[in-house]
């Protein structure tokens, strides 16, 4: 009986323990609350904290980390429907307003971004989209960066990865670049006859040059 009441106040001691000391890595912050009320950012190295429910934490991983947008559908200002799907990179700053001012700042990311794609690609042309993929992997990180400051998140870059136009638009492309290699090889072709007509016709002057000075040499007399 003594024993068992013994291996339970071990037990008691060692939840009460793991509830009051934290080792805190250099990459993490706890941010403490005292009775509900948000008290202080501590970290990293050892933390001493009362038990809950007196003082709590929630641990923040200071870490870059990356959300992937899936496939957005939308329309460039001639009209033309796309679908586009990116990936942002991402670091919490301040992990206090990460906790207190969001609840889940990674899903809200998400729809902001979805919003924020949309006006970026309704102020381009279709062929300013595919030719100026690294200026609107700016464009976004800036419209996003302006709608995360707020909760502690800084947004480092935006990748876009894949531009997928409608399939006529495809088509359409492709029988363009079809039409363009076909032109550039008749320009390529052309160039080259007059070439190879100059080349022989000097292979024709030299192959008659020797003929012509052997008809010139007089006969040598028989011996």
């Amino acid at each position: 009986m003594q024993l068992a009441v013994l291996a339970f106040l071990l037990f008691v001691a060692l939840v009460v323990l793991r509830s009051v000391i934290h080792i805190v890595p250099e990459y993490q912050r706890l941010v403490v609350f005292v009775l509900g009320r948000y008290q202080k950012t501590a970290g990293p190295g050892l933390i001493l904290l009362l038990p809950p429910p007196i003082q709590s934490s929630v641990t923040v991983d200071l870490r870059e980390f990356s959300v992937e947008i899936p496939q957005q559908t939308t329309i460039t200002k001639d009209n033309a429907t796309i679908s586009i799907d990116f990936i942002i990179f991402q670091q919490i700053i301040e992990a206090s307003d990460s906790v207190i001012k969001v609840q889940n700042f990674r899903q809200q990311v998400q729809q902001i971004a979805s919003t924020t794609l949309r006006a970026v690609i309704g102020d381009l042309p279709l062929d300013d989209v595919f030719a100026k993929r690294e200026q609107m992997n700016e464009v976004l990180r800036i419209k996003l960066d302006e709608e995360t400051h707020r909760w502690g998140v800084k947004v480092n870059r935006v990748e876009i990865r894949e531009i997928v136009p409608p399939r006529e638009i495809q088509e359409a492309m492709t029988r363009q670049i079809t039409a363009d290699r076909i032109r550039r090889a008749s320009v390529t072709e052309a160039d080259g006859k007059p070439t190879s007509a100059h080349l022989a016709a000097g292979g024709e002057r030299q192959s008659h040059t020797p003929r012509a000075g052997a008809a010139r040499q007089p006969a040598l007399p028989p011996a």
